[in-house]
């Protein structure tokens, strides 16, 4: 009798140990558990840790909490400017209700992937070439809500959206690269011009100040020589101003006395040079000559 008993114990306690083992669950941290009992979702989510369901009826589902990094393939299309661009993007999202993740949509994950391709050609489409290189953040925003509004109902909220790559033709890279390019060369052309205009302006001053004091042209004339002579050159060019030999024009006294030096007022006529004086008879300057010169040339009758 007693081994009969003890041997029912231990069958019951080997059947709880089946059933407990096929019953036992463990539901980790970053996960929730849904038990569908005959299909049928049962309410209540079970929490993380252990938990227990009937076997052969229930069916315990785990859905991962955490956020997800979802690449979504690069897309093409052309953009409001009809430039021909490759774009590729990555989406994190996170499940917020597992029971609509579940129930309402087949495979969560497969349908935020196709909804995130789909917004992004659609962002493509309704934006410019310089939208999509320079005005990411903006961007980034707009797709973010066009993948948010329909995952509320599947009880996914998109977290973050990030476009990562912008592919341009071989052709547009070139005319980008020559645009910028140009952009500088003008930039640059700016500012030197800039440059000579103020560098005009000094030097008028400079030269506005040096009028008043000639001197002054002699000592920079001077600072000139030894600037170049600092350099270690065989020959010294040594520039000679046409104003220093104006200044010495002016300086020097007119030959002659300054009699000589004044000029004739105006309307005086200068007098006519003297005639030559040989020792001769003086010649006839006005008329032609009459006769052979010699005796080797004859009129026209000794013929």
């Amino acid at each position: 009798m007693v081994q009969e008993l003890v041997a029912a114990g231990i069958g019951a306690a080997v059947g709880i140990a089946v059933y407990a083992g096929v019953a036992a669950r463990v539901v980790r941290q970053y996960e929730r558990g849904l038990v569908f009992r005959f299909g049928r979702l049962r309410e209540g989510i079970r929490g993380p840790g252990f938990t227990m369901i009937l076997p052969f009826v229930d069916r315990l589902h785990k859905v991962n909490m955490q956020i997800v990094t979802l690449p979504v393939p690069a897309q093409e299309g052309i953009t409001r400017d009809n430039v021909t661009v490759r774009v590729d993007a990555v989406v994190y999202f996170k499940v917020v209700d597992p029971a609509n993740a579940i129930v309402e949509v087949e495979d969560y994950r497969f349908a935020v992937s196709q909804m995130a391709q789909t917004s992004l050609r659609s962002i493509i489409g309704k934006s410019d070439l310089d939208d999509l290189l320079s005005n990411r953040e903006q961007l980034n925003q707009g797709l973010e809500l066009m993948i948010d509004s329909p995952a509320v109902g599947w009880g996914v909220q998109i977290d973050r959206v990030e476009i990562k790559d912008v592919s341009l033709p071989e052709t547009m890279k070139r005319s980008m690269a020559r645009q910028a390019e140009a952009d500088r060369e003008r930039r640059a052309r700016v500012i030197n011009a800039d440059a000579e205009l103020q560098a005009s302006k000094k030097l008028a001053e400079a030269a506005a100040v040096m009028s008043e004091q000639p001197a002054a042209l002699q000592l920079r004339l001077l600072q000139t020589v030894v600037a170049v002579a600092a350099e270690k050159n065989s020959t010294l060019v040594l520039p000679f101003p046409v104003e220093l030999l104006r200044f010495l024009e002016r300086a020097a006294p007119a030959p002659g006395g300054p009699e000589a030096a004044a000029p004739a007022p105006p309307g005086a006529t200068a007098p006519p040079p003297p005639p030559e004086v040989t020792g001769g008879a003086p010649r006839a300057q006005d008329g032609p000559q009459e006769g052979p010169r010699d005796g080797r040339e004859k009129g026209p009758e000794a013929d």
